[in-house]
């Protein structure tokens, strides 16, 4: 299968994409055919912001397109924020989609976690993972550290590189949900937290959205590989 990926919001997850699915396909000894389109973080955002679907939709079509020229045979999202629009895109998209939304609730269901704690953008954060996971409770930071979260996350986002400043807020609003909110994990709302936390040595469980995301395209790529 020919994977499409619409990469660039942010660069940092483009990359982080990228790397895992060479290393995952590599070690099962399958070609990886891959195609990446750029789209552009500051006008998602905006979009973002304002709820505008149609918009950011469209820019999802044509990007699209190019994908369908270059061969692809599916489409993913490389960015929760984008997608917030994810339901509107799929009805519309000439390729068919990997939800990463689906693909978390399976594996948080999987694992039996009850209360989440959730860093990411504003609106990943507040709609509580686009309340994509009924059977958990998602739990934000408060009002005053939602939004320090959040404007560490979309600076970072843009730059590719996280400051031990931001880390430091990063770190400061999982603690207080995992000892304070009693939550069971930390859940990366945003892929470019790849930045901050890996499973192998963060200091509380995760649910890596990013990565959960990747293996779901692997899992559905090879399927179809001979």
């Amino acid at each position: 299968m020919h994977i499409g990926l619409i990469g660039g919001i942010g660069p940092a997850a483009t990359d982080f994409y990228y790397r895992r699915l060479i290393t995952s396909f590599t070690s099962r000894r399958v070609p990886l055919e891959l195609t990446i389109v750029h789209a552009d973080a500051p006008t998602l955002l905006q979009h973002l912001a304002t709820n505008d679907r149609a918009s950011q939709v469209a820019i999802y079509q044509r990007l699209t397109q190019r994908l369908v020229a270059a061969g692809a045979d599916c489409v993913v999202i490389t960015s929760i924020a984008g997608h917030f629009c994810i339901a509107e895109f799929e009805a519309v998209s000439p390729l068919p989609v990997v939800n990463m939304l689906a693909a978390v609730n399976r594996v948080v269901q999987a694992r039996g976690l009850s209360r989440i704690g959730i860093l990411g953008t504003r609106t990943v954060m507040a709609s509580r993972f686009y309340g994509s996971v009924p059977q958990a409770e998602i739990i934000p930071p408060d009002d005053a550290e939602l939004h320090l979260v959040h404007e560490a996350y979309v600076t970072m986002a843009a730059s590719g590189i996280v400051t031990p400043a931001q880390r430091a807020v990063f770190d400061a609003a999982a603690q207080r949900l995992m000892t304070d909110a009693h939550t069971d994990a930390i859940m990366l709302g945003g892929t470019d937290l790849a930045l901050v936390y890996r499973e192998a040595d963060a200091p509380f469980p995760l649910v890596d959205c990013a990565g959960i995301h990747v293996d779901a395209i692997v899992a559905r790529a090879t399927a179809t590989s001979p």
